[in-house]
């Protein structure tokens, strides 16, 4: 299997959300730059894709993983499902270096959600990649164990290899997002870091008010 690559700085931007769409759009895997260290993604409801994401990363942890969008216009179902609070709390979050961990009562996307089909992951992502419509089954480019890369040529040569697509972003500022539990913010307003990362829990405190 052939590689393709785009870079963001020759090719544009433009280039690589075409790419981008495309590659998701067909089946297929890519390598792509997130907001703090580079991904992996595919179409959440192909399970022959995320399993080849596993297999790319050396195994698969049983972990659940998010669904990144790229636009606030693929999001307007799924927001449109959650109450009023956690609805008002995603608006004022996302977009941002930042995994929701939501209510999910339809049971969306069950291949990310895993064991636990009433939380959903969520992101929403800024940057040269914004636009592009499809919704992705999301987790870090690194083999397991490993860390993540914020570097395009940090990343391991036998992912981007084993990839359809591999989008070149440059260097990244390098911290993971913040995974932030809101599954009972509706109920009493508790909310809690599941992940420290990109956006301090004290910064989430002036947004969302101290957790109950």
């Amino acid at each position: 299997m052939s590689t393709k690559l785009v870079s963001i700085a020759a090719d544009g931007e433009e280039a690589a959300r075409e790419s981008l769409e495309a590659c998701i759009a067909s089946g297929g895997v890519a390598v792509f730059p997130a907001d703090g260290v580079y991904g992996l993604c595919c179409d959440p409801i192909d399970e022959k894709s995320i399993e080849r994401i596993h297999q790319l990363k050396g195994r698969d942890e049983g972990k659940s993983s998010a669904v990144l969008y790229f636009t606030p216009l693929a999001m307007r179902e799924l927001v449109a499902g959650l109450t009023t609070r956690v609805a008002d709390a995603v608006g004022q979050l996302l977009p941002g270096p930042l995994t929701l961990i939501l209510p999910n009562p339809d049971g969306r996307y069950p291949l990310a959600c895993r064991e636990d089909p009433q939380r959903l992951g969520v992101r929403l992502l800024e940057g040269p990649l914004k636009g592009m419509p499809l919704p992705v089954f999301q987790t870090s480019a690194n083999l397991s164990g490993s860390p993540p890369s914020s570097q395009f040529t940090g990343i391991e040569q036998t992912i981007v290899g084993g990839a359809d697509l591999a989008i070149d972003g440059g260097d990244l500022q390098g911290d993971p997002s913040t995974v932030l539990d809101l599954t009972d913010y509706e109920a009493d307003g508790q909310w809690s870091v599941l992940r420290d990362g990109a956006i301090s829990p004290d910064r989430l405190a002036g947004i969302l008010g101290d957790s109950a």
